[in-house]
């Protein structure tokens, strides 16, 4: 166990030392913005995590309560590490330490929980600082070759690729601020929504000016019980606005984490609503790509695991595809198998994803540099999101699951519908598309029927009870 927990810190950190090292130039004086000194504490950084790991838990029974004790505060002690880290070397491994800060479900408490404080309170840099980050020169990335061969299982090219494209993006503020119109135009059928105006007046690409907007994270679930705003409805709204973007309209917010990701409730009407921040990285997921998904997650949902194999293989997977619906998931093998809706997640399900994670550190990546590059972001989005759920206590619900499988059925029946070279076939397609929304209708009536006899038993049982007890 102690060398599982000391691969994965040790790979958490020798991503963090990859992604940042091949981002920054040292134009400037300040030892900070050297890509070496950058490196440099990431390698210590990891050096000083890994040791500690070794030495605290290697004399202790494993499984023990003086095990189990030790671990946590090794456990701590390493995610302020990560957490410093992530503040003196900032740029990209802020990124990275925020996504890390989500992972609810995946990643000890003790490193989820200090490493969210980056989600709101990251460092902040000078304009001069930033507009360093953007590099032009493509001559270090033979610096991360260097990287990879500390960790020679891991392959580290997808990861440079990715944050070489995605970084000038998010550093132009015009991108940002037309990205942010236009996913407001796209969703603006959802009242529950609200994305900042922009002031294009007041507005450079360095310089981006929006309505202020007031809320709590989306992760705060006592902001909410104050307010009085249901954790199950923002859950459930959440769920359609991704699986809108993502399954629909194929331009997709890939940065949820909570600071990103606010609610309140309107002063106008009294109703939730999500307010979605930071517009700088979206991902345009081609139709080809977009229309594979729709059908794997469709073959998740009803458990046709000939169709997973087929479009987990379309989609670059090979024959890890049982690795690759499980990364997608967050599910065991065992619970994809069964019906990731039929088979509730237990924390002993949980309990073995997080022990077992680091074994597979090396299929993982593997994975990850075979997929198209448009599925490195959708995970990314996936974890961020399933963080959320996992903070609100709505994970893996089944009113999630439909709200994917209505917005698959539209847009399959649509490309259908836009190839179909007759009225007749695009009749017959809207119908059996009307068909299957109706099934998922009455599915859905049916959940809510159980949960309600059930909330009505559980509210008979305390009536009985009370009376007793007092």
């Amino acid at each position: 166990m102690a060398r599982r927990a000391l691969k994965l810190a040790s790979w958490t950190s020798a991503a963090l030392a990859a992604s940042g090292f091949c981002l920054y130039s040292n134009k400037y004086l300040d030892p900070s913005d050297f890509g070496a000194v950058r490196v440099g504490r990431a390698v210590a950084t990891t050096a000083v995590i890994s040791y500690d790991y070794l030495t605290s838990l290697r004399s202790v029974p494993y499984g023990s309560e003086e095990y189990l004790r030790l671990r946590s505060k090794v456990h701590l002690r390493s995610a302020r590490r990560l957490c410093e880290l992530c503040c003196a070397n900032r740029g990209t491994f802020i990124k990275v330490g925020q996504h890390l800060g989500a992972l609810d479900y995946l990643l000890p408490e003790e490193y989820t929980s200090t490493l969210k404080v980056l989600h709101s309170q990251a460092p902040q840099s000078s304009i001069q600082e930033v507009r360093q980050v953007i590099r032009e020169d493509l001559g270090q990335e033979v610096l991360v070759l260097a990287v990879k061969q500390l960790f020679p299982e891991f392959e580290f090219m997808w990861l440079v690729d990715e944050a070489k494209k995605n970084l000038p993006l998010e550093l132009d503020f015009l991108n940002e601020g037309r990205n942010a119109e236009k996913v407001a135009q796209m969703l603006k059928h959802f009242d529950f929504l609200k994305v900042p105006r922009i002031y294009w007046e007041l507005s450079t690409k360095r310089v981006l000016l929006m309505e202020f907007v007031d809320g709590g994270q989306v992760n705060d679930r006592d902001y909410m019980e104050r307010n009085k705003i249901d954790v199950n409805e923002i859950s459930r709204h959440l769920g359609k606005m991704y699986s809108e973007m993502i399954f629909v309209n194929g331009f997709v917010h890939c940065d949820p984490h909570p600071g990103n990701v606010l609610v309140r409730k309107r002063p106008d009407t009294g109703k939730a609503e999500i307010i979605l921040l930071d517009h700088g990285l979206y991902q345009v997921l081609t139709d080809d790509f977009r229309l594979d998904y729709c059908h794997l997650w469709q073959s998740l949902i009803w458990t046709d695991m000939k169709k997973v194999k087929k479009y987990s293989q379309r989609l670059g997977a090979g024959e890890l595809y049982p690795l690759f619906a499980c990364m997608l998931t967050a599910r065991s093998w065992d619970s994809v198998n069964r019906g990731i809706g039929q088979a509730p997640v237990t924390a002993t399900e949980d309990a073995e994803i997080r022990d077992n994670a680091a074994s597979y550190l090396p299929q993982i990546s593997q994975l990850l540099n075979h997929v198209p590059r448009q599925m490195l972001l959708i995970f990314k989005t996936n974890d961020l999101l399933r963080g959320i759920e996992v903070a609100l206590g709505t994970r893996a619900r089944a009113s999630s699951f439909l709200s994917m499988s209505r917005c698959c059925i539209r847009a399959l029946a649509a490309h259908k519908k836009k190839n179909a070279c007759s009225f007749f076939r695009r009749t017959q397609i809207s119908f059996r598309e009307a068909f299957n929304l109706w099934q998922i209708n009455l599915h859905e009536l049916i959940l809510r029927v159980k949960e309600l006899r059930l909330a009505s038993w559980v509210l008979a049982l305390l009536c009985r009870l009370l009376p007793t007890l007092y």
